[in-house]
This record gives structure tokens, C-alpha cells and sequence, in this order.
């Protein structure tokens, strides 16, 4: 497990698991142990249980100051304090004053850019007839999106998108990169907090952006430190980026792997009917999802678990991508079915440390989708499902690259779609 050939389709070991062993101690590739749980009852209850805890102090080894749980560079860089890594008290408190800045209304009102980010880079490449989707499309489309929400100046975007290059090239491999990215970042974030700080108010245009929000945002008089903001962004930055990379990649590619099913998507949107995207983005998330595993949990107390025996300090990884496919839980796990209703999956986790850009990461799902499915109606697969090579990890699964064909786009075609 967790090898390269691996990441290639885990799920047939999965399923082994789920039948076998669906709460496992195994050993990491980084030498940590740590129990998987892979059947939906079990994982639905574990990302619940306020015995599981987030905070890596509760690691019976000290293995999270060696670097070898959660997030590289994180604790060195001083970006501990987030919601990821943090429980009730703490984690209710924080949530809710992220949430001011984080509403519905914010996300909604962000809709027109997210189309005109994803218009402006299929605009790039539809006359070309080819293009690498991953690279070209599904991976700048969430980093500006996510740049513009906190605020982060047009002429710096592309030094996070730099940044964030470097964590998903290295996120299965060397985590040296990755840290000094984290590092950049942070210096980054805390220089741009400090200036929003200084400027704050001073236009109201200025203060619609979620760094400022966060910023502001206060519940009983009690503010987010700087540290905390800057945890904040980080975290947004770090968990929302990829999980959109790979929601567009590996969605895709499902739907060019299952041309009835894109068929189906494609006639649903020409004729301007958005609920079989809705219900699509749902069983795309499902079916590949973007996250694997969901993040570490650390038994706090002793406890049972489908059977074992989870002792205190004990790592504990739900499996997703397992959980998601449990026939137990869901009709013909492993079919591609984008009108499946009965669709509670654990794509986004659950309890109170559900994705909190889910909402976000499904609004740049659907645009991405629904736009170049429009635009490039023939897209089809340059490459062997067997030649593509998917990026390994712990926590994220997704396609290296997406080689595809299609009609080129006219220029006058170009212009029709704006």
C-alpha cells in the first residue's frame, strides 16, 4: 500500500479491507503506525467521535515534531492554530468566527469570478485542439480563485501558485519542499496581514476580501490573533487548493472514462437543466474523490472500534476513499451514476470538522465541468488509462497529468461564449 503502483486504483485493496480488516493497524511508509478504517459505518462514526482527537499532542509518539504527521513545515512556521489541527473548545470558537467570513452569501456572491477565472483559461488553450488539464486548467483555477477570495494582489498570485506547485510535486515524496514553501508562505501571509491590518477600512471594496474578514471578524468582543488569521489563510490555501485539483482531474477523467454518463451530463446542461450537475459534483466526490484519507486523529482515551482495540495515542486514518465504496452502504458502490439520490458520502467528512470550502470547492467544480464540457463538447483522452500516472500521498489522490484532445475553438466561438 501506499506505493506509486498503488495510487494507480486502490480501491480492489480496499475493498479487500472492508471484507477482511475494516479497522487495521499498519505500518506507514514514514515509519508511523497507525489504524485505517475503511467501511462506512465505522469511518462515519470515527470522523464523529470527540475521543478522536486532532491535536497532534495527543500522538502517543513524538513523531508530529519529527515531521512525520500533518502538514510539513506547519508547526516550525508557527501555523498550528487551525481548524485541522484543533478541538472543541478551541476549534468551536475559531470555526464559528471563520464562518462570518467564510458565509454562504460570500461564496455565492465570488460565483461570477470563479466563471470568468475558468472562461479566461480554457481561452488559453481552445485553439490549440490539445492540453493538459491538470496543469492547464484544474490546478491554476482553484489557486487564483483562492488568492482573490483572501485578497492576495494580482501581481503576487503567481508566487503562490509557485508555492503551491511545489507542495503537490513533492506531497508523496520529500517533504524538504514542502515545508520551505510553507515557510515562504507564512512570511508571506503575515506581511500581508499586517497591511490589510493598517489599511482596514478604508474602502469598503478593499474590506470584501476574507483576509480582511477574518480579520474582522469577532464573537463577545474576542478577535482571531494574528497567528490565527494567518493559520486561517494558510489552511485554505494548503486544504483547498488540491482537493479542487483533484475534484476537476480525477472528475473528469471519470466522465471521459464513462461516455454514457458525460453524454448523459452534457444533453443535462445544453438544455439548461443545472440538477444532474448537482447530483453529478456529488457522485464524482463519491466515486474518486479528491482526499483519500481524511486528516489525523489521535485517540485521546481508549476505545473500540469495528472490533479493535484503539489504545490511547493511537493514530487513526479513515479511508475515504474505502468508505465511499462500501457496498453495505451504497447500491453498485462501484458504478459511475450521477442521478444516484441516496448519496451521504464522506467525500467532505463529517461531524463538526466537515470541509468547511466544501461549498466553495463544489462552486468551481460545477463552473469547471459544466464550462468545458460546453466549449470543448469532443474532449476526449490523448493517452492509455494505463500511461497516466497519479500522484501518491497519505492524505490526497489525484492525476499527475490529464492529456486531452478536442475540436480547436474559433475565434469568433471564443467571443460567442462571453
Amino acid at each position: 500500500m501506499f506505493t506509486w503502483e498503488f495510487a494507480a486504483d486502490p480501491y480492489p485493496a480496499y475493498a479487500w479491507l472492508r471484507e477482511h480488516a475494516p479497522v487495521h493497524r499498519t505500518e506507514l511508509p514514514s515509519g508511523v503506525e497507525a489504524w485505517l478504517v475503511t467501511r462506512y459505518t465505522e469511518a462515519r462514526q470515527a470522523l464523529a467521535d470527540g475521543r478522536l482527537s486532532k491535536n497532534p499532542v495527543h500522538h502517543s509518539e513524538s513523531a508530529h515534531g519529527k515531521g512525520k504527521v500533518g502538514i510539513p513545515g506547519e508547526r516550525s512556521a508557527n501555523l498550528m492554530t487551525h481548524l485541522l489541527n484543533i478541538d472543541p473548545p478551541d476549534h468551536t470558537r475559531l470555526r464559528r468566527l471563520v464562518s462570518k467570513a467564510f458565509t454562504p452569501r460570500r461564496v455565492a456572491a465570488f460565483a461570477p469570478r470563479v466563471q470568468e477565472l475558468t472562461d479566461h483559461l480554457i481561452d488559453r488553450f481552445a485553439a490549440k485542439g490539445e492540453a493538459d488539464l491538470i496543469h492547464e486548467f484544474a490546478f491554476p483555477l482553484p489557486i487564483y480563485a483562492i488568492c482573490d477570495l483572501l485578497g492576495v494582489p494580482r501581481e503576487d498570485q503567481d508566487d503562490f501558485r509557485d508555492w503551491a506547485g511545489m507542495m503537490i510535486r513533492h506531497g508523496g515524496g520529500p517533504r524538504g519542499g514542502v515545508a520551505r514553501s510553507v515557510k515562504k508562505m507564512r512570511g508571506y501571509l503575515a506581511e500581508l496581514i499586517h497591511r490589510k491590518r493598517e489599511t482596514l477600512g478604508a474602502t469598503a471594496e478593499a474590506d470584501e476580501d476574507l483576509i480582511s474578514g477574518l480579520i474582522r471578524a469577532s464573537d463577545h468582543g474576542e478577535h482571531l490573533t494574528e497567528n490565527e488569521v494567518a493559520a486561517m489563510a494558510f489552511i485554505l490555501l494548503f486544504a483547498g487548493f488540491e482537493t479542487t485539483v483533484n475534484l476537476i482531474g480525477n472528475g473528469l477523467y471519470a466522465l471521459l472514462r464513462h461516455p454514457a454518463q458525460r453524454e448523459l451530463l452534457q444533453k443535462s446542461i445544453t438544455a439548461g437543466d443545472t440538477d444532474l450537475l448537482t447530483t453529478g459534483i456529488e457522485e464524482l466526490l463519491r466515486y474518486d474523490g479528491p482526499v483519500e484519507l481524511a486528516t489525523w486523529r489521535f485517540a485521546t482515551q481508549e476505545l473500540t472500534l469495528g472490533g479493535q482495540r484503539i489504545a490511547k495515542g493511537d493514530p487513526v486514518l479513515v479511508v475515504l476513499a474505502a468508505a465511499d465504496r462500501d457496498p453495505a452502504r451504497f447500491t453498485e458502490p462501484d458504478v459511475l451514476d450521477l442521478t444516484r439520490r441516496d448519496n451521504q458520502h464522506l467525500g467532505y467528512g463529517h461531524g463538526i470538522h466537515y470541509c468547511l470550502g466544501a461549498p466553495l470547492a463544489r462552486l468551481e467544480g460545477q463552473a469547471a465541468l459544466a464550462t468545458l464540457l460546453t466549449r470543448l463538447p469532443d474532449l476526449r483522452l490523448a493517452a492509455e488509462p494505463d500511461a497516466l500516472r497519479w500522484r501518491g500521498g497519505l492524505i490526497m489522490r489525484g492525476l499527475r497529468s490529464l492529456p486531452v484532445e478536442f475540436s480547436p475553438e474559433r475565434p469568433d466561438q471564443q467571443q460567442g461564449q462571453k
